[in-house]
C-alpha cells in the first residue's frame, strides 16, 4: 500500500500487460489503485480493529522513540473509540454514501417583490452537490475518459465538504458579495448558532417591557403594573372570565371587548390578577435575584413601578432603566413563583448570606438622622434633654406636643430582651430611637444604636433569624416608609458651605515640599538613585494625602456636632466615600500616568494635584485628571464583557453540580483556622465554620464538654462557643472532599446561604456558585469609574513592631554585625527563612508569627522579652539588598562595561553607578567576590539583572555592608485590573508569566555550575536524594549556600504556579491555595463571597486524573479520565486475573481478563480432561496523577456532549462524540434545557417525578395501575 502520483500511476499502468485490467478485483495478481473516498472506504472496511488495537498497544508499550510512541497512542485513541462503540459505529461508516437533506422549513426560499428569490445558503450548497453528482452520473454513463471522471469526482468531494463545513477551507465557496456561504456546521456554531441562539435562548410569549419608576408606597411583594400592559398580558384569563360570566358568547367578541378596553374588563382584571404574580427581570441577569416574582397592582400611566428595596438585587436605578415582565401561566409555575421567587422571600443574598434588601440612600439617611443624638451647647439648648419617661408611648406624645426635640437624650423604661427573657428596663436613648423602635418586632428587643447601612444590615439579618419572613417583610416596609419620611422632615441637603477645607492644608502641603527638597538634595548629591527618589516622593505625597484626609474627616465630623449633612451622608453609608470627600475638601492627590500598553501596570505621576474640587483645578491639573476619567469609562466598557464571559464559563463548568444525596459518608474534610494576613485577621474562625458540618466531635479543651458532635451543623451559637474556646482549628466537611458520585451531598455543602437552613436535596448549587462569583465580577470592573483614576497606591510597610508582650523566639536565624554608620552596631539578618514568634511568658502559647526579611536590621536578641510596641526590625522598603557576610576586598568577575553593566549617570547629579544589564553572552555572569588579605575567595555573590552595585573594584568592606541594591517594583497602583485577569488566571489554572522555580524536596542547598546562563542549584535531602534545578541568572536567587529549605520553597522570585503546588504539596493544598487567592482579589474590592462557592468551582476543576500507567485496564496512558470512572475501573479489576498462556483452553485467549472463580472453574475442567492448564497473572490496576484543569477545559471535557457542544468548539466536540458513539444520559441542567425538558434540579428532581400525592382512601387503587411508582402516604 503506497501513495502514487499521477505520473507514477500512468507509468505502472503502461508497464503492465493489457490483460491485467480485465481481471477481477479480488484476484491477487491484479494491480488496483483508486482515488478519493472509494479507496478510503475500501481500506476502512478491511481494518480489523482488535488486531490493530493489540499491535498499537504493544507499540506504545515497547517503543523507544517518544515521537512514535505518541503517534501510536494518538491512533490508539481513535481505534479504541471505534472498538468501544462497535455496535453503533464502524470505521467505514465515516464515509458518507447518502447525504442527509434537512427539511425545507429550515432552508426557506422566500420570493422577493422584484420577482427574484431570497434563499438560504444551504440551498446553494445542496444545489452544487446535486448538479455535480448528476453530471458525474452522466459522464459515467457515456463512459467518459478517466481524467475527466477523476476531476468530476474531486469536484463532487469538494461540494460535499463545503456543504458540511464551509469555514474550514481556505478556498471556501463565496457569494457574489464575496461572503462565504453558511454551511451546516456554521449554523450550529457560535452565539448565533442553533445551540446558543435557539436552544438555550428561546423567546417567550406573554411578556412586556417598559421603563421603571420608583414605587415608594408599594409593599415588598408588590409591583405597579400599567393597566394597558396587564390587560394585554392577562388577556386569555380575562377572555375566559368574560365568557364564564356570560357577558359574551364567543372568544372573538371577547377579544374585541378587551382590545376596546371596555370598562367592564377592569374589575375582571382586578379579580384575575389576585394570586397570579408576574416575574420582573432586568437585563443583564447576573444572578438569580435578577428575576423575581411580584404581585401586580394596577396603576395608571405607562411605567412599571418597582419597590425601592428590590433595586439592590436587580442592580436597578431609575435613570431610564427598563425591565421586562413575564407571566407564569401553568398552576405549578404560579405556585413556584409565589413560594420560591416572591421578592419578600428573597431577602438574603445567596453569595454570602447577608440581607440584600437593605435600605439605601434616602432611607438610610432618614433613619440615621433620627437616631443621632445631640447634646445641648451654650448657644443652643435642646428641648427636653435629660427627661425621664415611663413608657415609649409617653415619649411619642411629648414629641408630638413639641415638648421634646427629636435628638434629645432622654431616659425611658422600655421592654427589652436579655438572654431570651422579656424584661422592662430603663435605658438612656434618644427620642428618634424610641420612634424607630415602634416598628421593630417585639421579639428582637430594644435597638439602641445609631443606624447606618452596616448596622441596618445586621439588624435585618437578626430580625429574619428571630421572627421569620413575614414579619421581616413588614419590618422592611415600615423602615422604608419611616426613612423616606424622616429624610424629608430633616431637610438634609448638599450645600457648598458644608464642604469644609481644613485650615491646616497649606502647612501640610508646605511640609510635603520641604521633605521633597531634602530628597532632591540627597539625589543631587548622589546618595540615592533615581528610582529611590521617585519612590520616596510618591511616598511623601501619599502620606501627606493620608494626613490631610484624616484632618478633613475630623473637621467635617466635628462641624455642627456631626450634623453636617455631607458628613451624615458619608457616615450613614447612604452615599459617597472617604475618597470622594477627600477630593472635595482635601486634595485630589496623585494621578496615574497614561501607559502605552495595557499590560504594564500604571505608573504614578509624581506631581500631585494639590487642589480640590471646591477650590477648583488649574488647567494643567484638569488635563492630568482627564486621563483617569477617560480610562475609567473605557475600562468599564471593556471589562463588563470579560466579566460576562467569566460567568458563562463558570456556569458551564459547574452547571451539573446538584445536591444529590443526604450524606456521602466521607471521613475527610478541610481544616479551617482563622485566616490572617500578617497580623490583621482577614476572616475569623466564626465566619469560616458557620453553617458548615463538623467532621469530628469537638470538645472544649478546658472543660471537656462536647460542643458539637460529628455530622452536626455548626449554628451561630455553636460557632460562637467554638470561637470563645481555645480551639484553634476545626475540621469541617467541604464540597472539595465530598465523595458523592453525582453532584454533592447535603452534609458536605452545609447551609444554604439564601435561606439560612441546611441545603435541600436537588438545589442547583453549581449554578448558584457560578452566579455568586460572576456577579461581583462586573462590579469589580466598574470600580475604576468613579474616582477617575486616582492612584490607589499602597504605602510600603517597612518595619515590624511587637503587638504583644512576650518572649521572642527566632528560628533559622543567621545575622551579621554591621557597623557601617558610626553610631551603634546593629545586627543584620542574612538568612532567608528566619521566622520569629512572640510567645506568652506563662502559657507558652504562640501569640503571633512573622517572617523576618533578608537584609533587615534586627533590634532585639533571640529568646529575650519584648514589650508591646517595641521595634523588632526594619528594612528598606524600596530596595532588596545583598549583604556581605565577610570582610575583605571586593573583586568583580564578569562585571564588564556595556556588556554586563551600564554606567548610568544621573542627568542632574552626574553621579555614576553601575546597573547590571542582561547580556547576550550567557557565559558571563556578573559576580562579586570577597577576597581575604591572602587573596582567597571568602564569599561570592552573583548579581541579578537590574540591580545597582554599591561598591567598586578593590574597595575594602566590612561584614554587613550593602553590596547590591535591587530596586523593588516601583509603587504600582492597585487597581482591579489586577483583579479580573487575576481571577481568570487562577480559574483557568494558567501559569503566571514569570513562574518561580520551586523546590520539590526538603534539603540543603548547594550551588552548582553555570549552564547556558542558568545557575544550577542542587538540593540534597537528609536521605541522600538529590534534585537539581536551573534558575536563570537574570532572576534573583532567594536561597544561599547551605540554607536548609522545605519542599515548596521558591528558589527564585516570581509567582508560584498552581501546578507546582499540586505536584509538591498535593490536591488539598492547591485547592485551598486557589480558593484563598481568588478570595484575596475580591476582598481587596470589599466584596464578600462565601468560600463554599469557590470550593464548588474548584471541585469541578479537579475532576479528571491523568493516566500514568494503564496497567491492565481499558484506559490509555497519557489520557485524561474522570476520577470516578478511574476508581470504578480499578475496583473492578482489583481481584481479576489476566491470562498469560491459555494452555489448551478453547474459550480463553491470552490477554483476556477474567475473575479468579472463572479461572478456577476452567482449570478444574481442563484438569479433568488432562489438558494443559491456563496460567494467569494478577491483573494490574492503573495508576494516575491528579490534574488541575482550567474551567474552559473542564467544561469541554464534561461527560455530556450536548452540554460541551453548546459551550465552545462545537464541531470538534460533536466529531469526537460521533467517533466515540457517545450517549448523553441528560443528567445535567444544560442538556435538559436544550432538549426542552424540565431541569433535574429543584422541583424538577427525578425523585419527585415518581411521587403520587393523594388522599389516603384513593391510594389503594393507584399502585395496581402504575407499576414501579413509589407511593407516598400523605
Amino acid at each position: 500500500m503506497s501513495f502514487l502520483s499521477e505520473e507514477e500511476y500512468v507509468a505502472i499502468i503502461d508497464s503492465l500487460p493489457k490483460e491485467n485490467q480485465y481481471l477481477e478485483d479480488d484476484d491477487p495478481n491484479k494491480f488496483v489503485a483508486k482515488m478519493g473516498a472509494e479507496a478510503i472506504y475500501e481500506l476502512l472496511s478491511n481494518i480489523n480493529l482488535d488486531e490493530l488495537s493489540y499491535s498499537l498497544r504493544n507499540q506504545a508499550k515497547n517503543e523507544t522513540s517518544q515521537q512514535r510512541k505518541n503517534d501510536a497512542l494518538k491512533r490508539l485513541q481513535v481505534v479504541e473509540a471505534f472498538r468501544e462503540s462497535k455496535d453503533t459505529n464502524r470505521p467505514q461508516w465515516m464515509i458518507l454514501k447518502i447525504i442527509p437533506v434537512i427539511p425545507p422549513e429550515l432552508r426557506p426560499l422566500v420570493p422577493l417583490d422584484g420577482g427574484r428569490f431570497a434563499t438560504s445558503d444551504l440551498n446553494d450548497l445542496y444545489r452544487r452537490v446535486i448538479i455535480r453528482n448528476n453530471r458525474l452520473k452522466r459522464l459515467i454513463d457515456i463512459k467518459a475518459p478517466e481524467v475527466i471522471l477523476r476531476n468530476e469526482k474531486r469536484m463532487l468531494q469538494e461540494a460535499v465538504d463545503s456543504l458540511l463545513d464551509n469555514s474550514r477551507k481556505s478556498n471556501s465557496v463565496k457569494t457574489e458579495a464575496n461572503r462565504p456561504l453558511k454551511s451546516l456546521s456554521d449554523s450550529l456554531k457560535g452565539k448565533q448558532g442553533r445551540f446558543r441562539q435557539n436552544l438555550l435562548g428561546k423567546r417567550v410569549d406573554y411578556s412586556a417591557r417598559s421603563v421603571i419608576v420608583v414605587g415608594p408606597d408599594l409593599h415588598l411583594h408588590e409591583c405597579g403594573l400599567p393597566k394597558d400592559m396587564a390587560a394585554e398580558l392577562y388577556k386569555p384569563f380575562v377572555i375566559r372570565k368574560l365568557i364564564e360570566r356570560g357577558i359574551v358568547k364567543t372568544v372573538k367578541s371577547a377579544k374585541k371587548i378587551v382590545d376596546r378596553r371596555d370598562p367592564v374588563i377592569w374589575d375582571i382584571l382586578e379579580n384575575v390578577i389576585k394570586g397570579h404574580p408576574v416575574l420582573l427581570n432586568r437585563a443583564p441577569t447576573l444572578h438569580r435575584l435578577g428575576i423575581q416574582a411580584f404581585q401586580p397592582k394596577l396603576i395608571e400611566g405607562k411605567a412599571i413601578q418597582l419597590h425601592p428595596l428590590a433595586c439592590t438585587a436587580f442592580n436597578a436605578d431609575f435613570d431610564g432603566d427598563q425591565m421586562a415582565v413575564h407571566l407564569p401561566l401553568g398552576n405549578a409555575a404560579i405556585l413556584e413563583a409565589q413560594i420560591l421567587m416572591l421578592a419578600s422571600h428573597n431577602i438574603l443574598n445567596p453569595a454570602n448570606g447577608a440581607p440584600i434588601t437593605v435600605p439605601s440612600q434616602d432611607m438610610v439617611l432618614g433613619l440615621y438622622y433620627i437616631t443621632k443624638a445631640r447634646k445641648s451647647t451654650p448657644e443652643r439648648k435642646i428641648k427636653g434633654e435629660g427627661f425621664i419617661f415611663y413608657s415609649p408611648e409617653e415619649v411619642i406624645i411629648a414629641y408630638n406636643e413639641k415638648v421634646i426635640e427629636l435628638h434629645a437624650i432622654i431616659k425611658v423604661r422600655v421592654p427589652d430582651i436579655i438572654n431570651g427573657k422579656h424584661v422592662v428596663k430603663l435605658v438612656e436613648t434618644t427620642v428618634g430611637r424610641v420612634i424607630f423602635n415602634e416598628v421593630v418586632p417585639k421579639e428582637v428587643g430594644y435597638i439602641n444604636e445609631l443606624l447606618t447601612k452596616k448596622s441596618l444590615r445586621d439588624i435585618i439579618s437578626n430580625v429574619l433569624k428571630v421572627t421569620g419572613i413575614a414579619s421581616t417583610a413588614k419590618f422592611l416596609d415600615d423602615i422604608k416608609n419611616m426613612g423616606y419620611l424622616m429624610a424629608f422632615k430633616g431637610g438634609l441637603s448638599f450645600n457648598l458651605n458644608d464642604v469644609i477645607i481644613p485650615p491646616e492644608k497649606q502647612t501640610l502641603v508646605n511640609d510635603g515640599y520641604k521633605q521633597i527638597e531634602e530628597v532632591m538634595s540627597n539625589y543631587n548629591m548622589g546618595f540615592i538613585t533615581n528610582n529611590e527618589r521617585y519612590n520616596q516622593i510618591i511616598d511623601i505625597w501619599t502620606h501627606t494625602n493620608a494626613k490631610l484626609t484624616n484632618l478633613v474627616i475630623k473637621h467635617i465630623s466635628e462641624d455642627n456636632q456631626g450634623f453636617n449633612p455631607i458628613f451624615m451622608m458619608l457616615d450613614s453609608g447612604a452615599r459617597g466615600s472617604k475618597e470622594q470627600i477627600r477630593q472635595l475638601c482635601g486634595m485630589r492627590g496623585l494621578m496615574a500616568k497614561p501607559q502605552k500598553s495595557v499590560s504594564s501596570g500604571s505608573e504614578i505621576i509624581e506631581n500631585p494635584i494639590l487642589a480640590n474640587f471646591k477650590e477648583g483645578l488649574s488647567v494643567l491639573e484638569y488635563f492630568i485628571s482627564t486621563h483617569g476619567a477617560r480610562k475609567g469609562l473605557a475600562d468599564t466598557a471593556l471589562k463588563t464583557a470579560d466579566a460576562g464571559y467569566l460567568t458563562r464559563r463558570l456556569v458551564d463548568v459547574s452547571q451539573n453540580v446538584i445536591v444529590s444525596m443526604n450524606d456521602c459518608g466521607t471521613l475527610r474534610g478541610l481544616v479551617a483556622t482563622t485566616l490572617r494576613k500578617g497580623e490583621e485577621i482577614v476572616e475569623t474562625l466564626y465566619e469560616r465554620i458557620l453553617g458548615r458540618v463538623s467532621v469530628h466531635d469537638i470538645y472544649h479543651p478546658n472543660t471537656g464538654k462536647l460542643i458539637v458532635s460529628s455530622g452536626e451543623e455548626i449554628t451561630e451559637d455553636i460557632a460562637k462557643a467554638i470561637e470563645d474556646s481555645p480551639v484553634e482549628q476545626v475540621e469541617i466537611r467541604s464540597v472539595l472532599t465530598c465523595e458523592s458520585k453525582k453532584g454533592v451531598c447535603v452534609k458536605c455543602y452545609g447551609r444554604n446561604l439564601a435561606t439560612g437552613k441546611m441545603i435541600e436535596m436537588g438545589e442547583a448549587v453549581g449554578v448558584i456558585a457560578a452566579q455568586s462569583i460572576g456577579e461581583p465580577g462586573t462590579q469589580l470592573t466598574l470600580r475604576t469609574f468613579h474616582v477617575g483614576g486616582v492612584a490607589a497606591n499602597i504605602t510600603a510597610e517597612s518595619k515590624i513592631t511587637a503587638r504583644y508582650d512576650g518572649i521572642i523566639e527566632i528560628e533559622e536565624l543567621r545575622t551579621v554585625m554591621n557597623n557601617e554608620r558610626k553610631e551603634a552596631e546593629s545586627e543584620v539578618v542574612v538568612s532567608r527563612l528566619a521566622e520569629m514568634r512572640i510567645v506568652d511568658k506563662k502559657t507558652g502559647i504562640v501569640l503571633t508569627t512573622h517572617n523576618l526579611p533578608y537584609g533587615s536590621k534586627l533590634f532585639v536578641k533571640n529568646n529575650t522579652a519584648v514589650k508591646k510596641g517595641e521595634l523588632i526590625c526594619k528594612w528598606d522598603p524600596y530596595n532588596a539588598v545583598i549583604i556581605s557576610e565577610a570582610s575583605g576586598k571586593i573583586d568583580f568577575e564578569n562585571v564588564i562595561e556595556n556588556t554586563t553593566f551600564r554606567e548610568e549617570s544621573d542627568e542632574q547629579t552626574g553621579f555614576k553607578e553601575k546597573v547590571i544589564i542582561e547580556t547576550r553572552d550567557k557565559t558571563k555572569n556578573p559576580t562579586i567576590r570577597i577576597l581575604s588579605t591572602s587573596n582567597e575567595i571568602l564569599k561570592s555573590y552573583s548579581i541579578p539583572v537590574g540591580s545597582h552595585v554599591s561598591v567598586n573594584q578593590g574597595d575594602k568592606i566590612n561584614v554587613g555592608n550593602v553590596l547590591v541594591k535591587i530596586p523593588r517594583a516601583v509603587g504600582k497602583s492597585g487597581d482591579i485590573t489586577g483583579g479580573l485577569p487575576r481571577v481568570t488566571e487562577l480559574f483557568e489554572a494558567r501559569n503566571p508569566s514569570n513562574p518561580a522555580v520551586v523546590v520539590e524536596i526538603d534539603g540543603e542547598v548547594t550551588y552548582g555550575k553555570i549552564k547556558r546562563g542558568n545557575r544550577e542549584i542542587v538540593i540534597t535531602s537528609k536521605t541522600g536524594e538529590v534534585k537539581k534545578y536551573l534558575v536563570p541568572l537574570s532572576k534573583q536567587i532567594l536561597v544561599q549556600e547551605s540554607d536548609y529549605v522545605r519542599a515548596g520553597t521558591p528558589l527564585s522570585d516570581g509567582a508560584i504556579t498552581p501546578n507546582n503546588i499540586l505536584a509538591i504539596k498535593g490536591p488539598t493544598v492547591v485547592q485551598e491555595y486557589i480558593v484563598n487567592e481568588i478570595q484575596e482579589v475580591y476582598r481587596l474590592q470589599g466584596v464578600k463571597i462565601n468560600d463554599k462557592h469557590f470550593e464548588t468551582i474548584v471541585r469541578q476543576m479537579m475532576r479528571k486524573v491523568f493516566i500514568e500507567d494503564q496497567g491492565d485496564t481499558r484506559f490509555l496512558e497519557k489520557t485524561l479520565v474522570d476520577k470516578l470512572d478511574f476508581m470504578e475501573e480499578n475496583d473492578w479489576i482489583y481481584d481479576k486475573k489476566i491470562i498469560a498462556d491459555s494452555g489448551e483452553s478453547e474459550t480463553l485467549k491470552p490477554g483476556m481478563i477474567i475473575s479468579a472463580r472463572k479461572l478456577r472453574d476452567e482449570n478444574s475442567m481442563l484438569k479433568r480432561k488432562d489438558k494443559k492448564l491456563v496460567s494467569a497473572l494478577n491483573a494490574m490496576p492503573a495508576t494516575s496523577s491528579q490534574v488541575l484543569q482550567g474551567i474552559t477545559k473542564a467544561a469541554l471535557h464534561t461527560k455530556s456532549f450536548i452540554s460541551a457542544a453548546s459551550f465552545q468548539e462545537t464541531t470538534k466536540v460533536l466529531n469526537e462524540s460521533a467517533i466515540h458513539g457517545k450517549t448523553d444520559y441528560l443528567q445535567g441542567l444544560k442538556e435538559n434545557v436544550i432538549c426542552g425538558h424540565l431541569i433535574p434540579a429543584g422541583t424538577g428532581l427525578y425523585e419527585y417525578q415518581k411521587m403520587i400525592v393523594g388522599p389516603k382512601q384513593d391510594m389503594v387503587i393507584i399502585p395496581t395501575r402504575k407499576r414501579g411508582m413509589e407511593v407516598t402516604e400523605k
